[in-house]
């Protein structure tokens, strides 16, 4: 499994974090930005953390930002992501079980690190069901 993640300067330190569990968990990863607390843009994080996932450079993705909502929006506009905000685990199992997703979208201001490592943690293992919910997932990739 590859992994590719992004945040802007809100989520920097979760970020930093989720990598060291990627890492302890020998999960291989490309930190695609930012390296620092200093302001940035999230939209310009959110495009290459879709387009490397819908290109299928890596398995997932996982972008950051401080509510995760602009993330979401905009790692949506990538053709081929369902990228889902989660902020339990719970979310995150169901958003890859009924919906395929395959961008995780994490909440820096909202989330502590040992929340959104558990919250990671069930998006990578956790598989879709496909059945009724494979005709869904393609409906959605047709709008």
């Amino acid at each position: 499994m590859k992994i590719a993640i992004a945040s802007d300067h809100a989520a920097y330190k979760m970020k930093e974090a989720i990598k060291k569990y990627l890492k302890s968990k020998n999960i291989d990863f490309i930190d695609l930005g930012t390296d620092s607390e200093e302001s940035v843009d999230y939209p310009d994080y959110a495009k290459i953390l879709g387009e490397k996932v819908a290109k299928k450079e890596v398995d997932f993705g996982i972008g950051l930002c401080g509510t995760g909502i602009g993330m979401s929006i905009s790692v949506n506009k990538v053709k081929g992501i369902r990228g889902a905000l989660c902020l339990y685990p719970s979310m995150a199992e169901y958003a890859r079980k009924h919906n395929d997703a395959n961008v995780l979208v994490l909440a820096g201001r909202l989330m502590g690190p040992d929340l959104a490592i558990w919250t990671v943690d069930k998006f990578l293992s956790t598989e879709f069901e496909g059945g009724r919910h494979k005709t869904r997932v393609e409906k959605i990739e047709r709008i």
